[in-house]
This record gives structure tokens, sequence and C-alpha cells, in this order.
């Protein structure tokens, strides 16, 4: 099934993936990812190809959070429902016709889900998905980046 070359390879990406997976959901701490052993395999991992897997869901995650309004729309979402004008005043500079254009994106890449309440006049309330909170984690992290950077470039 395997000859050396090939199983040598498997092992490598079946390695990395467990890895991945484990750091993920906490099997595996940062200070296991920085052992000799295991930043051996992770170097013999960084191939053409391997780089690209990586690089395309990066890309994708890019393109939907794209742009300077996208991310603080959705961290204004993170606290609760909120209608049009709470967004548009908790995410401060954005225009009414760009804050309606991104939520129609956010919500075609199903981030946020749109209610509109049958009153008079119609109210209509956002709110984030159960995949838009997915993303509460990496906006911890980015937060975290942006202090430490904020901090070695500023020294605040």
């Amino acid at each position: 099934m395997f000859d050396d070359a090939n199983l040598s390879t498997f092992a490598i990406e079946y390695i990395a993936l467990y890895f991945c997976i484990a750091l993920t959901f906490g099997i595996v701490t940062r200070y296991d990812m920085e052992k000799p052993e295991v930043q051996e395999v992770i170097e013999q991992e960084k191939t053409q190809e391997t780089c690209t897997r990586m690089l395309l869901p990066v890309r994708d995650a890019l393109e939907v959070l794209s742009g300077k309004w996208k991310l603080q729309i959705i961290i204004a979402l993170t606290f609760g429902t909120r209608r049009f004008r709470e967004i548009a005043r908790e995410v401060t500079g954005i225009t009414d016709k760009m804050l309606s254009k991104e939520l129609r994106d956010l919500e075609e890449n199903m981030l946020v889900k749109r209610t509109v309440k049958d009153s008079f006049p119609p109210s209509v309330e956002y709110n984030l998905t159960e995949h838009g909170k997915t993303l509460q984690k990496v906006i911890g992290e980015l937060r975290e980046w942006g202090v430490m950077h904020r901090e070695k470039i500023m020294g605040e």
C-alpha cells in the first residue's frame, strides 16, 4: 500500500494534522508545539503543497472578513442583538449605505441573521448566527495580538 517515501510523507502529514487538531481542541498546548521533535515535523512539512493548502482557507477567511468594517460589525453583534441604528452608533464612522452593504455580505456568508419584526413600523434586528459566533476565538486572538503589537510599536 505504501512504499517508504509515501509512508514517511503520510506519517508527517498525519502527525501535523494531529497537532493542528489537538492544538485547536486544547489537547496540545503551544508549549508542546515548541518542542524540538514537533518543530522537526513542522519543518519537514513546509513544502509548496502544504503552503498552498494552508493559504487557501486563510485566503477564504480574509475574503469573507476583509475590509474596514466587517470585524467591527461582528464585534458589535457579539454583545447581543442590535437594530440597524444601534450598530451604526457603535461602529463609528460607517455610513448607512456601507453598513447596509456589509450586513448583506455578512448575511450571505451566514455570519449574521437578519430578522424583520412584524410591528408598525417594521423593525429589523441583526444577531450573530452560530457560525458567526465561531469567530469569537479568532477575534480574541486578534485583539491580543493587536495589544501586543501596539505595545511593541508604540511602547504603550
